[in-house]
């Protein structure tokens, strides 16, 4: 499966040249709060050593204000192209606007741009929420269900929700399934998730039976609040974060949707070579027309998920992405392949 899945995801190749040498590409990140993003930049970088291009970059540190601050300084250094993991997606409009007016091609990275000059590039994240859903439904097909959500800046947030709500509706509609708490996260942050978790779990007097997180921080807040209250019950997440993996060879996460960062940032990269040489959005290899919940017409490439779960942990380890000792700490007798 896992062959599979990077055959489906490795389109986007061959750019590399000299033409490429004096080409500097920006990269402005919402903030390092996640795991992953490390691990993208990683991929970006390495695209674009490739290619001969020059990798610069930004931290908004969670601020719209500076992120857009941020992106005015890559633009004056120089940029020939800019990808942007934005951190509110309704502020970074100024930003696009002036790119657009220099001619700088943008890259909506993993999260939506509502504006037809910018190219996205994410996971299928609807997809993403129904396996989340999938995973915990198979494990508590009854009960009190939570869903604790990603931030209410992200468009992602959304898109992972109605994914869940696709796979849960039927279970809902019989009053098999009953969502008894359902909150946002702001900024994607594990505490805020923790303490949302715990004011449910106050208001329900602990009568929960699952958990729907939309990622492995908040899936790491909610934990912490169940663990502090004694509790185990189905929790996803997605990411494929190394705690959180760890968290599922343990028995105390249910799924982890592992969405391959590399190969995510790995076609940024390439991407962003290819626009900034004057490669026409619709002509980047796997680039489809998408239309998004809000009808603007884009384009697009989405990338393909794997929900990870105790029945095929291998999977990571054989990808590269975890070493078998960080997977397996503390395991005792846990499944393949710490057991």
């Amino acid at each position: 499966m896992h062959k599979t899945i990077l055959a489906a995801v490795a389109l986007t190749a061959g750019f590399a040249s000299s033409a490429f040498a004096d080409m500097t590409v920006g990269v402005s990140w919402s903030n390092f709060q996640e795991e992953r993003w490390k691990t993208d930049e990683a991929a970006i970088r390495s695209a674009l050593e490739a290619a001969g291009a020059t990798y610069v970059s930004a931290d908004a540190q969670s601020s719209s204000a500076k992120q857009l601050s941020d992106i005015e300084s890559l633009m004056a250094q120089g940029v020939n192209a800019l990808i942007i993991l934005a951190q509110d997606t309704a502020a970074i409009g100024p930003a696009v606007q002036a790119a657009a007016d220099e001619g700088i091609p943008v890259i909506a990275y993993d999260r939506l741009i509502e504006d037809p000059r910018a190219f996205y590039l994410t996971f299928d994240n609807v997809e993403v929420g129904r396996m989340q859903a999938r995973a915990v439904f198979e494990a508590a097909p009854k009960g009190n269900y939570v869903m604790i959500k990603g931030s209410p800046t992200d468009p992602n947030a959304d898109f992972l929700r109605g994914g869940q709500q696709e796979v849960l509706q039927a279970a809902i509609d019989a009053g098999d399934i009953t969502i008894v708490g359902e909150a946002y996260t702001d900024g994607w942050l594990p505490a805020n998730a923790q303490r949302n978790m715990e004011q449910i779990l106050t208001a329900q007097d602990n009568k929960v039976d699952a958990v729907v997180a939309s990622n492995d921080g908040t899936a790491g807040g909610a934990i912490a609040a169940l663990t502090a209250q004694g509790m185990v019950v189905p929790v996803s997440g997605q990411d494929g974060d190394h705690a959180a993996l760890n968290r599922v060879a343990l028995g105390t996460q249910t799924v982890s949707v592992w969405k391959d960062a590399r190969e995510l940032g790995k076609a940024a990269g390439e991407i962003a070579v290819a626009l900034a040489g004057g490669t026409e959005m619709t002509a980047v290899d796997g680039a489809m027309e998408w239309t998004s919940p809000a009808g603007t017409t884009m384009t697009a490439k989405f990338l393909a998920p794997m929900p990870v779960t105790k029945d095929n942990l291998g999977a990571v380890v054989d990808a590269g992405w975890i070493t078998k000792e960080a997977l397996c700490q503390g395991v005792s007798g846990g499944p393949a392949p710490c057991n």
